[in-house]
């Protein structure tokens, strides 16, 4: 169903200029939010449907939905490319306390995001990186001034 869905869209997308993405969730999320659960599905979905590379489909890599399983630089790898079309842009993540609504500020927990930005750069990706912070119980309740320096400071030095 996901499959049709986009392929039944991604045309007018394509004439409008506008990217899709599939961002792969973690398993955890299977039975109500997602059924594409690693980079290797999401970027098996681009291949076939935007078999030219066009760039109208793409993957948003989400730290925290794909550090457990395999990653980008296998991924890319086991395709054979050096820069893969489907990539738009790179979310960077972090741990996670709460797995709905309380999750750490990246740098924070386990996940090696140095390595994964690592990866996604020696993959060509040179595009944005999106800092998504879910947490009710900690840094929502903080100043935003506060939240956005800390933000700032760990994408230099943690990611």
């Amino acid at each position: 169903m996901v499959r049709d869905g986009i392929g039944e869209v991604l045309d007018h997308a394509r004439s409008a200029g506008v990217p899709l993405a599939i961002e792969p969730l973690h398993p955890m999320y299977c039975a109500d939010r997602a059924c594409v659960n690693t980079l290797a599905q999401a970027l098996d979905l681009c291949d076939e449907l935007d078999r030219n590379g066009s760039g109208a489909l793409g993957v948003v890599v989400d730290a925290y939905h794909v550090w457990w399983g395999p990653l980008a630089q296998d991924s890319n790898r086991a395709r054979g490319r050096k820069t893969p079309a489907c990539v738009p842009y790179l979310r960077l993540a972090g741990a996670h306390t709460d797995l709905l609504t309380d999750r750490g500020m990246m740098g924070d927990g386990v996940i090696d995001l140095p390595l994964m930005r690592t990866w996604m750069e020696e993959a060509g990706y040179r595009g944005f990186h999106e800092v998504e912070i879910l947490s009710s119980g900690n840094w929502w309740r903080r100043d935003p001034d506060e939240v956005l320096a800390t933000c700032r400071m760990r994408h230099q030095t943690a990611c």
